[in-house]
């Protein structure tokens, strides 16, 4: 229904964010939300997807169409719904996903939450040689460095918008409190807590 949507980023938030277009405030979640943070009311454009079911009506965000069609394609896999895809997304290890389910990597795919080994063999059935087309070299830099920004707030701040963001990908409390100890010995932004959390998750 919508292709993009092109506006103002008015609000960031662990979940989603809030693009204002002619008066009207989109709210959109995506796999990173704070990405946009160093964007405040900057003209954006976001890739959207509108995700209906019986007793949703939501609207998904990306930085690339890339970033879409993956989406989209996780989608169409039993046992991942729209909160387990952003959370592959997000991890910023496209190029892994990919790798994973071409050679068949259960136990990579299983590190991802809501993930068990059963969708992940399913993830392997439905997707392999299906992804190539939509893997440029470049994507798996969803947390690019020329957009990463140091933000006003304390290192303390951003590390607890970056936890509630993980929690809202699905990540446990207990996995969470296993990588929080090395977190908090740095001081970073909020995508850049994500970014190195989620990578740890990942090991």
């Amino acid at each position: 229904m919508y292709e993009f949507i092109k506006g103002t980023v008015e609000f960031v938030g662990p979940e989603y964010i809030v693009v204002e277009n002619n008066g009207i405030g989109y709210q959109i979640s995506t796999p990173n939300p704070f990405i946009y943070a160093s964007k405040m009311e900057t003209m954006v454009t976001v890739y959207t997807y509108h995700y209906v079911r019986e007793d949703v009506i939501a609207l998904y965000g990306f930085e690339t169409r890339e970033e879409k069609k993956l989406f989209t394609k996780l989608l169409n896999v039993s046992g991942i719904g729209p909160k387990g895809a952003l959370a592959i997304l997000a991890s910023g290890e496209v190029q892994q996903v990919v790798t994973a389910v071409e050679n068949e990597d259960e136990s990579f795919l299983v590190k991802f939450p809501g993930v068990g080994k059963k969708t992940a063999r399913q993830m392997i059935l439905d997707l392999k040689g299906k992804l190539q087309d939509i893997v440029p070299d470049y994507f798996p830099n969803l947390f690019n460095s020329d957009q990463l920004h140091l933000h006003t707030q304390t290192g303390n701040s951003n590390l607890e918008e970056a936890m509630l963001a993980l929690k809202a990908l699905g990540y446990s409390e207990k996995e969470i409190k296993k990588i929080s100890p090395e977190l908090r010995k740095e001081q970073m932004s909020t995508d850049q807590y994500i970014k190195k959390a989620l990578q740890r998750l990942l090991k």
